[in-house]
């Protein structure tokens, strides 16, 4: 068949390839750019404008130093950089880069400097029908003898096409003839495979040679195709059997003889010729498992290799069926003993053992396992001594029964600190040349409850805000055990006081399986400042075993409550006074002075004072921090008799509340005003009284429970492991207002909870409550800790 010339189609492939090529694909995605041109295009031909894709500059490219690295040292491309356009360097032979890979993909990278940036472009070479499908052979041979009986298959040898694809080989065809006929096996990626049939019995003596012609064809368009000769021979009829040269066979081989060594060769021969007299050799039909996996057969040499360890004290000695076949249409085959005696030597030691899971609290010597050593070798070659290899917290002691030993603990184990060991027992004979067995024995150790749950912190401490919604979670608590299983896990109860019903507990609930503890009430800063209770973390073990953490509560001030007016008192909602005052008086004279209180204490309890309404603004003036309403100039003949202060009192909180009290300023005669004076002194004395007696009681509140929270948080401060100690600073000085106000040290910042003034500097600490105040410091102590303030 005569084979197409391949240059013009390659020609005319390249010319279309040069005209039309796909230049560019952009990804996003990948972050690449990808390029498509045929293989065999010609140099020069343009693969795709980079600068453009890269959104470059033309006139930046050589400023910039644009230029391709390849990953191998070849180089196929490179950018031209006055237009920026990727071009072939030189002819690419996709076959010769890619070999039969799908895909064909050139990965380069393209650098820019000044600045460095590195862009990756993908550039695909696409296959064209360029070859044609050729066989390695193109003449074989075959043998088929005429006793075959037709529907014999014999596979072709498939031919090769360095193309992929379409372009690969696609089917095959043989030349008419009246005995064979072809079959073709597609094998996936392997390709097509081609495949005789015999259609009928050949006769040798009518014709001795069958000539046929394969042919391969690609599937290109047009296609390509390649052809290969076959010579079928028809052999005669097999009639001889092979027949072994030696009448037996027998070998003695050592036990433990390495694998792979040869022990014995048989040999056979057959008078036929070609394929009926080849033989091949291979173990009988009749030969049980255990010899297949001891022993096997060289098939060309006939050669008997071990395979497996040899054991004397397993099999002493093992006969062995050795088959020889011929290799014609009608194999003959003829079946061989061969005996294989085991010769003894001295390597005979077992070591066996049970063990169980040994509890952490086992005493020393106790029982982990039982080892029997067994030799079967005599004399000093069966004398075995035995012992542990590697220090572990375990001894062997010998039994009364020779070569039996106990494993027995030598000290007592903690499963915390060790889990399990793997102990190796070694056993010795006494033997020339000595020889020994391990056994690796891994014990585990099983767990008691030995260990009490132990809280992440001892003391807890938590501060929870004031009108908390009740039933939320507020604070949790938690506890680890260093056992497993039921041993380890927890269980969380609060202890609660016998008749506790009208307690602070009865009012918490704790989640048993996590510690998250919920309150079923708000709590009320004024009414509650802090609390403490104990928390019980138990495990599941036997025995049960618990441990319990305090916990100290501290309840942090909100803004909810309003500045109270104490003076002028209040009467039916509102809070208003009248005060007489001569009209000669000088500028600066103290008129009154209204006094306030706020429940809260910080920035929420720091009121403040302020003028809303004043009949005369240049008569009177308002200290804003003590609430001293004074005069700001004399009186004239001119001004009013009577003057009306609207004075708005307001805290200091987020959200300000804030409360009025109105002051009517009567002017008076000197003489009236002396008159007026011992009339209204008795009833100014009883006011003032009651106010003192308010305050006082006020203040005595306030001093109590500061000095029980003293108390509280300095036993707390003593219980802790850690050597902290709080230093107080002076109390802030205040004028006209209830308030609360305390100064303390934590580390090298000095804190103070405010009242109605501030020291001069005083700045507010960034994430502290919000009543706390950050002091300058002239001194600092090493050792110091926060002090939290309740009133």
């Amino acid at each position: 068949m005569e084979r197409k010339q391949p240059g013009a189609s390659k020609d005319e492939l390249r010319w279309i390839a040069f005209i039309v090529v796909v230049i560019l694909v952009w990804s996003r995605a990948s972050a690449q750019i990808r390029y498509s041109i045929a293989e065999g295009v010609n140099e020069g031909t343009a693969v795709g404008n980079i600068a453009k894709d890269l959104g470059l500059e033309k006139n930046t490219l050589k400023e910039r130093g644009c230029r391709i690295v390849e990953g191998s040292s070849e180089s196929f491309f490179h950018v031209d950089q006055n237009d920026g356009i990727l071009y072939v360097d030189r002819i690419i032979d996709r076959e010769k880069v890619c070999e039969r890979n799908t895909a064909c993909l050139i990965n380069l990278k393209t650098v820019l400097e000044n600045p460095l940036e590195i862009h990756y472009v993908t550039v695909e070479i696409q296959d064209v029908n360029d070859h044609a499908p050729s066989f390695s052979v193109k003449q074989y041979r075959l043998e088929i003898s005429e006793s075959v009986l037709p529907g014999l298959r014999l596979q072709l040898q498939a031919a090769h096409d360095p193309d992929v694809g379409q372009f690969s080989v696609q089917e095959y065809k043989l030349s008419p003839n009246n005995h064979f006929r072809l079959e073709v096996k597609d094998r996936g990626k392997e390709g097509k495979i081609p495949i005789l049939v015999l259609l009928k019995t050949l006769d040798r003596e009518t014709k001795k040679i069958h000539k046929l012609l394969l042919s391969a064809i690609d599937g290109g368009k047009p296609s390509k195709s390649g052809t290969a000769e076959i010579f079928i021979d028809v052999l005669d009829v097999n009639d001889n059997m092979p027949v072994f040269n030696e009448d037996t066979y027998s070998v003695l081989v050592n036990e433990n003889t390495p694998t792979g060594t040869t022990i014995v060769k048989v040999n056979a021969s057959d008078l036929d010729e070609g394929s009926n007299g080849e033989l091949i050799y291979s173990l009988g039909s009749n030969v049980n498992h255990r010899i297949r996996e001891l022993f096997r057969v060289d098939p060309n040499t006939g050669e008997i290799i071990i395979q497996d360890v040899l054991d004397f004290e397993s099999e002493e000695s093992y006969e062995i069926d050795i088959q020889a076949s011929d290799k014609g249409s009608a194999p003959l085959r003829t079946d061989k003993s061969v005996l294989v005696k085991i010769v003894d030597l001295n390597d005979n030691i077992e070591v066996t053992s049970f063990s169980h899971a040994l509890p952490e609290n086992s005493k020393p010597g106790t029982t982990v396992a039982l080892i029997s050593v067994k030799d079967s070798d005599s004399d000093l070659n069966g004398k075995v001594v035995c012992y542990v290899s590697k220090d572990a917290p375990f001894l062997l002691a010998p039994s009364l029964q020779s070569n039996m030993y106990s494993l027995v603990t030598k000290q007592v184990l903690d499963r915390e600190q060790q889990s399990q060991y793997n102990v190796l027992i070694v056993a010795k004979d006494a033997g020339k040349p000595s020889l020994s067995s391990e056994k690796s024995i891994n014990i585990v150790i099983s767990d008691v409850n030995d260990n009490s749950p132990e809280f992440l912190q001892n003391p807890y401490t938590f501060y929870i805000t004031e009108n908390n919604s009740p039933g939320a979670s507020i604070f949790s608590v938690a506890a680890r055990d260093n056992d497993e299983g039921s041993n380890a896990l927890i269980s969380y109860l609060i202890l609660r006081e016998r008749g506790g019903e009208n307690t602070l507990t009865s009012f918490l609930n704790i989640n048993s399986e996590n510690g998250e503890i919920v309150a079923l009430k708000s709590f009320d800063f004024e009414m509650l400042k802090t609390f403490q209770f104990q928390v019980v973390a138990s495990d599941f073990g036997t025995p049960l075993l618990s441990n319990n953490v305090t916990v100290n509560v501290f309840i942090l001030d909100q803004n909810d409550n309003a500045p109270v007016i104490l003076y002028p008192l209040s009467s039916n909602g509102s809070a208003q006074g009248v005060e007489e005052i001569p009209r000669n008086v000088n500028a600066g004279h103290l008129v009154t002075k209204v006094r306030a209180y706020d429940a809260d204490i910080g920035y929420n309890g720091w009121l403040l004072f302020s003028l809303q309404e004043v009949t005369d603004h240049s008569l009177f003036a308002l200290d804003r921090y003590t609430g001293q309403i004074r005069t700001l100039r004399s009186f004239t003949e001119t001004d009013e008799a009577e003057h009306k202060l609207l004075i708005l009192v307001k805290d200091n909180g987020n959200v300000s509340l804030s409360a009025t009290a109105t002051v009517i300023v009567k002017l008076v005669e000197p003489k009236e005003a002396f008159a007026a004076s011992d009339v209204k002194s008795a009833a100014k004395d009883d006011e003032d009284s009651n106010v003192i007696f308010y305050l006082m009681i006020s203040l005595g509140a306030v001093s109590v429970l500061f000095l029980v929270s003293i108390i509280v948080l300095i036993a707390m401060q003593c219980s802790k492991s850690t050597d902290y100690t709080s230093k107080y600073l002076p109390e802030a000085n205040y004028d006209g207002t209830l308030c609360h106000s305390i100064q303390y040290r934590s580390g090298e910042k000095r804190y103070m909870l405010v009242g109605p003034r501030m020291s001069i500097g005083s700045t507010i600490v960034p994430g502290s409550h919000g009543n706390t105040l950050v002091l300058p410091d002239r001194r600092r102590t090493p050792e110091e800790v926060g002090l939290f303030y309740i009133s």
